[in-house]
């Protein structure tokens, strides 16, 4: 029986168009989910090219080997998460690649399958695992971190400004009984949150829910780290392409491009370079390709997707 994995892939023809796929190149695919963009990576790929492809849920990899069951180019794929990038690349002896791409959204039926707990639209244990072998779950954060600990990720990775509120408030409901469930901790915390601020806007809940989903599973060290070692593993000319969809994974990314296309950095009054510094990226992307209205229409959850593409410098390259 196949496995059902429906996902509305966001920005898929602009960030694999802008990988510039060669016929016998290797491309990663580090967020491999349905296989949106490796199924049009792969048919980008001649017999000569391979497709590698990484993910951390087994239900996406058994739907993504049969999607590209048909194609043409060589298919690797690997239960992994993608800060072990260099590893499954050195594991199968492949030392550059050209090109690599992140989708950082959360898929869809992860999102809509109740029994994952990431949504607090549904009443389900609390879980949030992207991979369901780690050991980390929502439920542990909630019923044994400290409350500061609870504020402080649901400050900086939900960029909640009633963390501390909303974290006092589990502490206090939890002395009374254990937090199990999704449809739980979405009630303490709208009861958190000042009735005024609940007038308007998104979910209450859906600013904690973020923060605590990433803390579950490192989401942005994750990524800073593969974004590092794709630097290194792309070839000269190989692309990378980053889909984000939040302002935290999005400065990252930001960042650090930004960081690598520098070059000089001598005083403006040194009449010459003296500190060598060579940029090791070109920005393809000034500012970030968004999608269209269209898409938006036909998928809301598009709408805050943010495309950036960065290719590795030849070497001598300014």
């Amino acid at each position: 029986m196949k496995a059902l994995f429906r996902h509305e892939t966001v920005l898929r023809q602009e960030s694999v168009e802008q990988l510039c796929i060669r016929k016998e190149g290797i491309y990663v695919d580090c967020t491999l989910g349905g296989a949106g963009h490796s199924l049009l990576i792969a048919d980008s790929l001649g017999k000569s090219g391979t497709l590698v492809g990484l993910d951390q849920d087994e239900r996406a990899l058994q739907a993504a080997s049969e999607r590209l069951a048909g194609v043409s180019c060589k298919v690797v794929l690997v239960k992994s998460n993608f800060r072990h990038l260099a590893n499954a690349l050195d594991e199968r002896g492949i030392e550059e690649v050209d090109g690599v791409l992140f989708d950082l959204g959360v898929s869809s039926p992860q999102l809509d399958e109740g029994e994952r707990g990431f949504s607090y639209h549904h009443d389900a244990p609390l879980d949030m695992r992207m991979d369901q072998d780690a050991p980390l779950t929502a439920r542990e954060i909630v019923n044994e971190w400290t409350g500061e600990e609870i504020a402080r990720i649901l400050s900086r990775y939900g960029e909640e400004r009633f963390a501390r509120r909303i974290a006092q408030r589990i502490v206090e409901y939890r002395t009374r009984q254990e937090i199990k469930s999704t449809r739980e901790l979405a009630e303490i915390i709208k009861e958190a949150i000042p009735a005024a601020a609940r007038r308007s806007g998104p979910h209450p809940a859906r600013k904690s829910f973020q923060g605590i989903r990433i803390a579950v599973n490192d989401e942005l060290d994750a990524f800073e780290e593969a974004l590092t070692q794709t630097l290194e593993r792309l070839r000269p000319g190989g692309r990378v392409s980053v889909i984000t969809f939040h302002s935290l994974e999005d400065r990252i990314a930001k960042r650090m491009f930004q960081e690598w296309a520098r070059g000089c950095i001598c005083p403006p009054d040194f009449p010459v370079c003296t500190c060598g510094r060579k940029p090791l990226i070109r920005i393809i992307t000034k500012k970030p390709v968004q999608p269209s209205p269209a898409e938006v229409e036909r998928n809301p959850r598009a709408r805050s997707a943010k495309l950036r593409v960065a290719e590795k410098c030849e070497e001598g390259q300014e």
